[in-house]
């Protein structure tokens, strides 16, 4: 039997999976002792899967993450005050199906977009779609689309994404219009999908940097409500991994860190700004 036309029309047929495994089956010997049942189920499942394959690829590239984060590379060792049970429960996307949502918050440098990013990045390999914006930009966005017409349609957009993330939250006091647009996005959302957001300010100032008070209140309720809250503290990790920091060699011939070079020393060699 001729083999190269049903490979040639399951390539016309846009089943690569199961026309890379047909072709495995034919050059191992392995395969031989199969039934055909057993043979044909490899080939479907090898099609179900490089679908599966493709679809992540193409929802990681949709959502436009700020980083290639996951949770396997979470650096729990580090004090921050970071709960393992708690991440990799969140890594479960459970969460997501209750349309639910996570509040992180903390201090700058502490790791809060790489964990919001990580969570975004497993809801997606668990069959979801993610979108990632920081809110300033969110905010100048929905501000130009009320103005060319686009602003409806770019709420629809928003409200069709499984798992939002919201990066960097009230960095400065909103304007009554950009809390307006933040609650009619929070809404549009609220108990139909989920949302991630990150700021640098305790929940507890959230209401205060959220504009007019009622809008503030509205929107801290549909947030707050069934939400998973994630609190870091502790040193900015891009210290801790920023080769530009002068360190020194201690006597084990481990690196010391830079706290440890007495500070007439850093002053002295330092060089001079005066003009």
């Amino acid at each position: 039997m001729l083999i190269t036309p049903t490979l040639d029309k399951l390539h016309t047929l846009n089943l690569m999976g199961m026309a890379r495994a047909l072709s495995e089956q034919l050059e191992g010997t392995e395969y031989q002792a199969l039934s055909f049942e057993e043979r044909l189920g490899l080939l479907v499942d090898r099609e179900a899967q490089d679908r599966d394959n493709r679809r992540v690829e193409r929802n990681l590239k949709t959502a436009k993450l700020r980083s290639t984060a996951c949770v396997e590379d979470i650096d729990f060792r580090h004090p921050r005050g970071l709960d393992r049970s708690q991440v990799l429960s969140l890594a479960g996307a459970q969460w997501v199906d209750g349309h639910q949502n996570v509040l992180i918050v903390g201090p700058t440098g502490c790791g809060k977009s790489f964990l919001a990013c990580a969570l975004a990045q497993a809801a997606v390999r668990a069959g979801r779609t993610a979108l990632y914006h920081r809110v300033p930009r969110l905010l100048s966005d929905l501000a130009l689309a009320r103005l060319d017409g686009r602003w409806s349609r770019l709420l629809v957009a928003l409200a069709k994404v499984d798992v939002l993330v919201l990066d960097d939250l009230a960095l400065r006091p909103l304007t009554t219009d950009q809390a307006a647009d933040l609650l009619e996005v929070i809404e549009d959302r609220n108990q139909r999908r989920s949302t991630i957001v990150t700021s640098q300010l305790p929940i507890a100032g959230w209401h205060d940097a959220l504009g007019e008070p009622t809008l503030a209140d509205a929107t801290l309720d549909r947030l707050l409500h069934n939400a998973h809250r994630v609190e870091l503290h502790g040193d900015s990790l891009r210290r801790r991994h920023d080769p530009s920091e002068p360190q020194l060699t201690a006597s084990d011939g481990s690196a010391a860190p830079v706290d440890a070079v007495p500070a007439r020393q850093r002053a002295a060699e330092r060089p001079s700004t005066a003009r």
